[in-house]
C-alpha cells in the first residue's frame, strides 16, 4: 500500500467514525425511527451525496450501527467469562454470573444502542444476514459455559415435562446437539430472563420498585445459572 493508499484508508476510517457518533448521537436524542442520513450529513458539515458513498442508505448505517452494538456487548461478556474462568477455573456459575453482570453493565451504559438492538423494531428495517452473527454471541457464550459444566460433570438441568420434550429435542438439535435437550431448554429459558431483566431496568419499569438493582440482579444472575443447572464451585 502506498503512502497516498494509506492516508486515503485512514481518512476513510476517520470519516466512517465520525458518521456513527454523529448517528449515535442522534438515536440517543431522536431515536431509530428518525434516523436521517441528511441530517448526520448536514451535522458533520458534508453533502448527502459524500456520506452515501459510506452508508448508501439509511438501512446501511442502521446496519452498521446495530452490528457494532452486538459485538461491544458480545465483547464485554466474553471479556467478563474469560477474566472469570482466570480468577475460578473450575466455577462455572461464576463464569455464568460474570457474563450476566457484563451484559447488564454495558446496557445500563449505552442505553439507546441497547435500546436500538433489543428495544421496539425500527419501522420499514429489516436486518439482514450480516447481523445473526455479532447478535448470537452472547447467547453461544451462556451455551459454551453450560457445555463446559455438563463436562466437567457439573450441571444437573430440571427435569422436563412430558409435553416439552419434542420441542426440546428441536431445540437442542438446532443450537447445541450435544447437550440434553433439557439443558436446552433451561438456557433459552435463563437468556430470555436475562434480557427481560436487563431491559425492565434499561427501560425504566423498574423505577419506584426496585431500589438496589446491584443486589437484585446479581441475586437474579446467580438464579438464573443455578435454574439452568449449574452449581457454585470452589
Amino acid at each position: 500500500m502506498t503512502t497516498v493508499q494509506g492516508a486515503r484508508a485512514r481518512a476513510r476510517i476517520e470519516i466512517t467514525a465520525a458518521i456513527k457518533d454523529e448517528a449515535r448521537r442522534q438515536l440517543a436524542a431522536e431515536g431509530a425511527a428518525k434516523l436521517s442520513l441528511r441530517a448526520v450529513a448536514r451535522e458533520l458539515g458534508m453533502v448527502s451525496s459524500a456520506l452515501y458513498r459510506y452508508f448508501p442508505s439509511r438501512d446501511d448505517l442502521l446496519t452498521a450501527l446495530i452490528i457494532d452494538a452486538y459485538d461491544a456487548v458480545g465483547s464485554a461478556a466474553e471479556k467478563a467469562h474469560a477474566a472469570a474462568v482466570r480468577t475460578a477455573p473450575l466455577d462455572h456459575l461464576a463464569r455464568w454470573t460474570a457474563v450476566c453482570r457484563a451484559v447488564r453493565a454495558w446496557a445500563v451504559a449505552h442505553p439507546h444502542e441497547y435500546a436500538l438492538i433489543y428495544g421496539s423494531p425500527v419501522p420499514g428495517y429489516t436486518a439482514p444476514q450480516d447481523t445473526v452473527g455479532p447478535a448470537a454471541r452472547v447467547g453461544l457464550l451462556l451455551v459454551a459455559t453450560a457445555r463446559a459444566a455438563h463436562e466437567a460433570g457439573g450441571v444437573v438441568p430440571p427435569p422436563l415435562p412430558d409435553g416439552l420434550t419434542p420441542e426440546a429435542e428441536r431445540l437442542a438439535a438446532d443450537l447445541a446437539p450435544d447437550l440434553p435437550p433439557a439443558l436446552a431448554v433451561a438456557l433459552v429459558f435463563a437468556w430470555a430472563q436475562l434480557f427481560g431483566l436487563v431491559s425492565f431496568e434499561v427501560f425504566g419499569q423498574f423505577n419506584r420498585i426496585v431500589e438496589d438493582r446491584d443486589a437484585f440482579f446479581a441475586t437474579a444472575a446467580e438464579r438464573l445459572g443455578r435454574e439452568v443447572g449449574l452449581t457454585a464451585r470452589p
